[in-house]
């Protein structure tokens, strides 16, 4: 698809008319009805409005001339895995695993082979392949080339280790230390707990990247301890395989 059809699929999918659209983004509904077809495409000011409008890629907008990857951990990338700005804009080089909310999550190579070696052995690699294949590939990203003009002086790597001190003074029973975090996107763990009411509620945001790991139970086979964290909040639960029957146990405000 082009430019013209992808503005206009965009537009009737969001089930807005050109003027209403052309009222969001701040130009006429002439503009819109030439940009659908395809006599001008949108400035760069304007790209970044319907990046941010309609939650895809400029590069979509364009009709994906370019084959994006995530320049920390090399991973293909796509509208749904985009990480985001501290604004909330769109960030087309790092997927939602590495980059989240302005702020880079991997310091150290070693532990994001270490997270990314498990998903290339199920994809058929052995374990020793793909941390070869990682050490060779990921300092030619732009993220490695760079590290020491993006680092951040250890400041998030701080930030972890106080929340990991956090999570473990809790002394939850049956659940292990929590030695480590990773980025973890909400949409993967947003489970529904059940309320005293009854009610089912999910406490996260799909789109927002939170820190976590999961742990197996201590003392019941079977059971797993969830544990997710921000700026703001610790949440620990328990979950089944699959994640059936969650339970939260703790909702703390940091």
């Amino acid at each position: 698809m082009n430019t013209k059809e992808i503005i206009y699929q965009l537009r009737t999918d969001n089930g807005l008319s050109q003027e209403e659209l052309a009222e969001k983004v701040f130009v006429t509904r002439q503009a819109v009805s030439r940009w659908e077809t395809g006599e001008t495409v949108p400035n760069t000011e304007t790209l970044k409005l319907l990046s941010n409008l309609f939650g895809v890629s400029i590069n979509t907008l364009l009709g994906s001339p370019h084959k994006l990857i995530c320049q920390c951990c090399g991973m293909p990338l796509d509208d749904k895995i985009l990480s985001r700005n501290a604004d909330g804009s769109l960030n087309e080089e790092y997927c939602q695993w590495c980059f989240a909310d302005g702020t880079y999550v991997y310091h150290d190579m070693d532990q994001l082979i270490d997270v990314c070696v498990p998903n290339m052995v199920e994809q058929g690699f052995s374990e020793e392949q793909a941390r070869t294949y990682m050490k060779q590939y990921l300092p030619t990203l732009d993220y490695w080339k760079r590290y020491k003009e993006l680092a951040d002086d250890g400041e998030f790597e701080r930030f972890k280790e106080t929340l990991i001190q956090e999570i473990n003074d809790l002394r939850v029973p049956g659940m292990p230390k929590v030695e480590k975090l990773n980025a973890l996107v909400g949409r993967f763990v947003n489970l529904p707990y059940r309320l005293p009411s009854g009610e089912r509620v999910r406490f996260l945001n799909d789109n927002t990247t939170y820190l976590g790991t999961q742990l197996e139970s201590e003392i019941a086979e079977g059971l797993c301890f969830g544990v997710l964290a921000n700026m703001d909040f610790i949440l620990i639960c328990t979950y089944e395989a699959e994640g059936q029957n969650p339970e939260l146990l703790v909702f703390r405000k940091r």
